[in-house]
This record gives C-alpha cells, structure tokens and sequence, in this order.
C-alpha cells in the first residue's frame, strides 16, 4: 500500500440528510458529503482516534455499528494501515461482517464472508459475486489498497460514486482534504434541503421499528463493555443505542401534533 499511516472512510447506504444528525453520536468530527445515488461517505476529520492503543479495525467497526443503528442503513467501514487493510459491514443488530488482506495483498479471511457481504447489501448474486471472488483469490502485485479500490469498484453498480481524491488507502491528511472539499462544494445544497424537511412544522420523525426498551436494554450494557474495554467506537455504538432508545420513549409518550 502507498499509505503507511492509518486511515478509513465510512460508506453509509443512506443520503446526506439520513445521516448528517447521527453523526454527534459518534463522538467524533466527521466530514460527511454525498457519494452518489443513495451513498454517503464519512472521513474522519481529526487525528486522536490514530494515537489510540486501539486498533483502527476495531475502531471503525464500532463506528459503523453505531452509526447503522442510528440510520437503521447498511455501513460499510473501509480501513487500512501499514500491515493490513480490510472492512467491516454493519447491517442493524445483524454481527458485523469483515474481511482482511495483507498488505501485499494476500487474503486472511473467511471466503463465506465475502457471500454474506454480497447478500446482505443485496448484490447481483453472479456478476458481482464473482467480481468479489476475484478479490480472496492470490493474485501476484495486487496489494491491500487495491483490493478495496476493486470493492469499491463493484459497489458502483449500486450508485455508489466517491467524490474525486476520496479513495481506500489514500493518506490521510489528502483524503480529508478531499473531503473537506467535496462538502464544501456539494454538502451546503443537499444539507439546507434535508435540514428544511425534517424541521417542518408540525414533522413528526417515524417511530422506531425497533422497541426502545430493546435499544436502551441492548445499549446500557455495550456502553459499559466499551468504557471498560477503552474502546471509543463499541462505547459510541452503546451510547446510540441508549439515546435513540431514550428518544423513541419520549416520543412515543408524547401527543401528537
């Protein structure tokens, strides 16, 4: 891989105005802008979550579970760092599932993995299954970053378009640069319109299709796992589930308008 400092993107399968307001709940600033039909994608904007004992895969893949609680859409965490890179899908309270390859390139995960990725985002079960296969065989001068440039590549055929210089394996401080510079030029319009949507008078967000006494049940032990563990992104992934349990209540019990 050309980067040797670590780095990762999120891609949410949901538009700009879904996931702009769950973004606090990951306790960290985020650069957010679209990334083609139905896509968005989240850069990390700051630099303390790399000086983290923790590793960045499990980092990243408490973010994405938190962040698909909190938009009840698929996340897709793509990391990588001077050893291995890899993913990790998170579908609702679905087991997250990853996959991982060397820095050269080879694999070092599951081949199941790959079929359960595929399904679960509902992919083309020939065409792109067998382009996913392509990335867990060896193959000779394909190393890590080029296998997720190829998963992107084939996520394309659902919509997905990153904004230019916002690529797997790019250095950080270029990738947030791009980022930066996609939500400037793209963020504002999209963010005024959802932003106007869901402040109408008299709006009333869609009711949970999960119980909030699962959520806050589900959430109160994860947070205190992740406080105990120091992991910031399994400690995030409870907190969602405890405030968006806690806001369902409120909800719920309040009359509507």
């Amino acid at each position: 891989m050309n980067a040797t400092s670590p780095g990762a993107l999120l891609l949410c399968r949901a538009e700009y105005g879904i996931v702009r307001p769950s973004i606090p709940l990951l306790r960290e600033p985020f650069l957010l802008a679209p990334a083609g039909r139905g896509w968005s994608v989240l850069v990390p904007e700051g630099e303390p979550w790399l000086s983290d004992a923790e590793p960045v895969d499990r980092v990243l893949s408490g973010w994405a579970a938190a962040l698909a609680v909190a938009t009840n859409h698929p996340v897709l965490a793509l990391w990588w760092d001077a050893d291995r890179a890899g993913f990790t899908l998170a579908t609702g309270f679905r087991r997250p599932v990853g996959y991982v390859w060397l820095a050269d390139g080879t694999p070092a995960g599951e081949d199941e993995a790959m079929h359960t990725f595929a399904a679960r985002l509902a992919l083309d079960p020939v065409l792109d299954l067998q382009a996913l296969e392509t990335l867990i065989r060896p193959e000779p001068d394909t190393g890590a970053r080029t296998r997720l440039v190829g998963l992107v590549a084939v996520l394309t055929r659902t919509g997905l378009a990153l904004p230019e210089g916002v690529a797997p394996g790019a250095e950080p401080d270029g990738l947030r640069a791009a980022a930066r510079s996609a939500a400037v030029r793209q963020g504002a319009a999209a963010r005024k319109g959802h932003e106007y949507t869901a402040h109408a008078v008299g709006h009333r967000p869609p009711r949970s299709g999960v119980p909030a006494l699962v959520q806050i049940a589900a959430g109160f032990p994860l947070t205190i796992w992740g406080l105990a563990r120091r992991s910031a992104g399994w400690t995030a992934a409870g907190a969602v589930l405890l405030a968006h349990g806690l806001l369902a209540l409120a909800r719920d019990r309040a009359p509507a308008r």
